[in-house]
């Protein structure tokens, strides 16, 4: 296998290091806007399988010139959600199987935002399927952790734990601190943002996707592993438009334990306009407001040596087995100590970046193939999670 991957940021530089421990690939390119960026991805590992290379990803051109110099069979996209398409069509164009972590975005209803969808996460991406399908390739939506291992937590739940489900329930919750810092996300606060603030999206069965204010329904979820019961809040994700289109299940959520500083500061940011991403006149330049708060915090990758405690994401499923009510907890947690110490990676990045390497490699395999679009709940489960328990990075399963 030979693979393409476009960024080199915290979860690029992450997939790098997991990579280069396994032999299933034979050649990646390291693709970032910032070649020293790159260059410092691929010097971390000797590896001379990895070669770095400057792209940019909203070019849709040289990123297809890219893949064809190199021969690849794959792009993996570990950039923000703002330059899905252009990847997404990029691949398509060259002929290459295509995978990345978060889908294309969306907009609200122009009228009703808060009870109506309008553009899903996704609907871009799957109105060329039939091209997909037509090109022989396949196009692996959201194989990330959140949306990725938590659409595999819960077709594995829907084949082997359950007769009848009546609601998926991704929780995402973590105890970690930055010392020193008041306020820094540990993932990219662009995405933070655009997932937060916007409309959150619920799925039932008799209603379809349909939409509610953002941070509603709070709930308190006991998160395992020691991090405890945070508030958890519906927020707008992948895995509610993706998991509907194969499992069967009443009702879909996602929840996010974000706390309460996070929120206020978030809904801050929007009063202020500050969450904007059109470019506004400041002293005679024109910048998205949204990219001068990303550029004033600390870039997550680098917060790892002051970062301590756990994250754990994971699915909550509730339903029937056997004709007796059921609830389970499928979870993934990661130590920031122990993935700094093993990868040199922060906890959040490193649990993200882990999943897509899973899923090349079996892909490389044969294990998992397929054509079209697809999301991580179209595929069998089982070869994924026992993968991720030989990468040494076992997940764990809760009766509630």
């Amino acid at each position: 296998m030979r693979i393409l991957l476009v960024g080199a940021g915290g979860v690029g530089s992450a997939v790098v290091g997991i990579a280069a421990r396994r032999d299933f690939f034979g050649h990646m390119v390291v693709a970032d806007y910032d070649p020293d960026r790159a260059r410092s991805a691929v010097e971390s590992v000797g590896d001379p399988r990895f070669v770095a290379a400057r792209v940019d990803a909203s070019d849709e051109a040289a990123v297809g010139a890219l893949l064809a110099e190199h021969r690849c069979d794959v792009l993996l996209n570990a950039t923000d959600p703002r330059f899905v398409m252009p990847l997404f069509r990029a691949a398509l164009a060259g002929g290459s199987h295509y995978l990345d972590m978060a889908m294309s975005l969306s907009k609200p209803h122009p009228e009703r935002p808060y009870e109506e969808c309008g553009v899903k996460l996704g609907d871009d991406q799957f109105a060329l399927e039939e091209q997909w399908k037509k090109q022989g390739r396949l196009a692996l939506l959201g194989m990330g952790v959140e949306p990725g291992l938590s659409d595999v937590f819960a077709r594995y739940a829907s084949d082997e734990l359950f007769d009848e489900i009546e609601e998926i329930g991704v929780r995402d919750g973590a105890d970690l601190e930055v010392e020193g810092m008041g306020f820094a996300p540990s993932f990219s606060i662009w995405t933070m943002i655009e997932e937060c603030l916007n409309p959150p999206v619920v799925y039932e069965a008799d209603r379809t996707w349909f939409t509610t204010p953002p941070f509603s329904e709070p709930e308190t979820f006991d998160f395992p592993e020691g991090i405890g019961p945070l508030e958890c809040v519906n927020v707008e994700h992948e895995e509610v438009l993706l998991m509907p289109r194969w499992l069967d299940a009443k009702r879909v959520t996602f929840k996010y334990g974000l706390g309460a500083e996070v929120i206020n500061t978030l809904r801050t940011l929007h009063q202020l306009g500050l969450d904007r991403t059109d470019k506004v006149k400041a002293g005679g330049v024109e910048v998205s407001p949204r990219d001068v708060v990303a550029a004033c915090l600390p870039d997550p990758a680098t917060l790892g040596e002051r970062m301590h405690g756990k994250t754990c994401a994971g699915t909550w499923v509730r339903g029937v087995k056997d004709g007796a009510p059921r609830e389970v907890y499928l979870y993934h947690v990661v130590d920031n100590q122990w993935s700094m110490r093993e990868y040199g990676s922060q906890a959040v990045v490193w649990q993200t970046a882990i999943n897509p390497v899973v899923a090349m490699e079996l892909m490389a395999e044969g294990t998992w193939e397929g054509i079209g679009v697809l999301g991580p709940e179209a595929l069998p489960p089982r070869p994924f999670l026992d993968r991720l328990t030989d990468y040494g990075s076992p997940w764990g399963m809760r009766e509630q």
